[in-house]
């Protein structure tokens, strides 16, 4: 206060309400709904904890955890590594860098919707649909990309990586020029390969960066919604049904009205889950990341 703090804190006023009521104020919200059984429509009447026992006691619970968990899963393993290895040859290229990573962000421009409609046509499970066509070409028969149970989930996957990636890019684009070409220039005296700069240098160089990506992408997965909901709806028979697509259920799919305390109940467990996930991460890796 003494320091113009006072002033400060005037010139902050707004944007603080702003953001009170507009984020904070829906999450505690939600945090009360939570407790209570309510359509938005009639009085809402507090149950106490009877929205998490029903949630718990859902036999679709169970699925779209482990849906969810497959998903994350998955993307971790394709999604996470590519654009590491993206970026880090997108570095070495000594010309046509600009259009390079324009091209690789081109994806995030596009509007996740119309992404996701743009992919549909790719994943038609005719012998008409693109990938299908590529395949004939080698004699493959067509695929039921996202009518089978088996391919519907991995199918969305790669979608979700390709429409993130370009994000990740240049977020590591721009943490490699952060490091010191003496690094480099030392590791090649001492005979170096590519690989070995790689592993011994950049990726070390990129660990702060790179424990930050991969607890937010665990964060992101674990809340996938519009790929789901819009590629197969939680189908076929659940198999791409998450949490997320879950709570969406709960609230404007199971009963007229929406039951919004099952809902919200749900989504206060994700939050509560991803907040202890997220510590401990952080606790655990807090050393590792600066050292």
């Amino acid at each position: 206060m003494r320091g113009g703090g006072l002033s400060n804190l005037i010139f902050l006023a707004p944007m603080l309400i702003v953001f009170a009521v507009f984020s904070w104020g829906p999450i505690v919200q939600s945090v009360v709904m939570s407790f209570q059984k309510t359509n938005l429509v009639t009085p809402a009447v507090f149950v106490g904890f009877d929205n998490f026992a029903k949630v718990l006691a859902d036999p679709n619970l169970g699925t779209a955890i482990v849906n969810t968990l497959y998903f994350a899963g998955l993307a971790l393993v394709f999604g996470f590594p590519l654009p590491i290895i993206l970026a880090v040859l997108m570095s070495e290229v000594k010309r046509g860098k600009g259009l390079y990573s324009a091209l690789a962000y081109m994806p995030v421009v596009i509007p996740p919707v119309v992404a996701v409609l743009l992919w549909t046509v790719f994943y038609d499970a005719s012998p008409n649909g693109v990938f299908n066509v590529i395949l004939g070409s080698f004699g493959i028969p067509p695929q039921p990309w996202l009518q089978s149970s088996a391919t519907a989930m991995p199918s969305i996957v790669i979608e979700a990586t390709w429409a993130a990636a370009g994000g990740s890019i240049i977020i590591y684009l721009a943490a490699l020029i952060g490091v010191p070409p003496e690094l480099y220039d030392a590791a090649e005296v001492d005979g170096a390969g590519i690989w070995r700069k790689i592993w011994h240098v950049t990726l070390p160089q990129l660990r702060g960066v790179l424990f930050i990506m991969l607890i937010l992408q665990v964060i992101a997965t674990s809340q996938v919604f519009l790929e789901p909901y819009l590629f197969t709806g939680g189908g076929p028979n659940n198999a791409t049904l998450t949490i997320l697509l879950l709570i969406y259920r709960y609230a404007f799919q199971n009963s007229l009205g929406g039951a919004y305390g099952e809902a919200t109940a749900l989504s206060l467990m994700l939050a509560i889950f991803l907040g202890i996930l997220s510590f401990a991460y952080f606790k655990l890796t807090e050393r590792w990341s600066t050292n």
